[in-house]
């Protein structure tokens, strides 16, 4: 049997503040209010403390179990419980009492689901519309297992970004991503700009996980090939010792010189840094896609 990896030491620039901080309570308790799920807890965020300070946090829809396993994600593997009809009103009220103008929606995996969870991306996007006109909507979604009529119900909602993460290389997918399809993932992203023309897809990966730098550099091709607008890149964070080590850890300097590449390949936005997540500061990026419009 082969020897276990060496653990990576964490360094000191991959440390963040405390999620615990004292400012971020007062979100935290508007979403007990509201019984209402974030990714940001879910996924043990390392931005949690920063986001919820500022009165920002990502909605999860769909409860906080998972039908699927990712060794990367903390998200709990659990048979999911029935949808909650009231969550799409529940996640309205609240994002008008954060006063939100930019809203991220996402949601576990509901394999579950004939239409994996679609329909209530589509109903919080209404229910987001109705009680706060103009309010910009950002849905990251599962892959729907490549279903395009569940494609077309988020992209009929109208979302003002369209966001599925590659997350790692094709290589990688058999050992971090059992049930997902880097391929199933890339066709996702181009059916929705065939589907919807004009509409601003998004995708990240995470960098760490055991890929070299022409792996990378491969999959962004891809994604420039399928005309993602919106590039994330950011340093994977191992949530505990039950998922999977850190193979390497890219300094500030290397995230910059993956946003010089990814600019050069032709991407009109790119967001990359240690810390960097998918909803991470959505708001200002999409303000950095409106101006590379203009």
């Amino acid at each position: 049997m082969a020897a276990p990896a060496p653990l990576v030491r964490l360094p000191e620039w991959a440390r963040k503040g405390d999620p615990l901080a004292r400012h971020a309570r007062p979100l935290r308790v508007l979403l007990r209010d509201e019984q209402l799920v974030t990714v940001c807890e879910e996924a043990r965020c390392p931005n949690l403390g920063e986001c919820f300070s500022r009165g920002t946090a990502t909605f999860m829809l769909g409860g906080d179990r998972c039908t699927r396993r990712c060794d990367y994600c903390s998200v709990a593997t659990a048979k999911p419980l029935p949808l909650d009809p009231g969550e799409p009103e529940r996640v309205a009220e609240a994002a008008a009492r954060m006063g939100l103008r930019y809203v991220v929606l996402t949601a576990v995996a509901r394999d579950d689901l004939k239409d994996g969870g679609a329909s209530q991306f589509a109903r919080t996007l209404e229910a987001l519309r109705r009680r706060l006109p103009g309010v910009l909507v950002e849905v990251l979604t599962p892959d729907f297992r490549g279903d395009e009529a569940a494609l077309r119900a988020v992209l009929d909602a109208a979302p003002d970004v369209f966001n599925h993460n590659i997350e790692t290389v094709p290589r990688l997918f058999p050992e971090v991503r059992r049930q997902g399809d880097y391929a199933l993932s890339l066709a996702l992203l181009r059916k929705a700009k065939a589907t919807r023309p004009g509409q601003v897809t998004k995708s990240g990966l995470m960098v760490g996980l055991g890929e070299d730098d022409d792996e990378i550099l491969a999959v962004l091709r891809e994604l420039r090939a399928a005309e993602v607008d919106v590039l994330t890149l950011g340093q994977y964070l191992r949530p505990s010792r039950h998922h999977a080590p850190v193979a390497r850890y890219v300094p500030p300097e290397g995230f910059a010189e993956w946003e010089r590449r990814a600019l050069e390949l032709g991407f009109p936005t790119v967001y990359s840094g240690v810390f960097v997540r998918s909803s991470f500061n959505a708001f200002e990026v999409h303000a950095g896609v409106e101006g590379a419009r203009a």
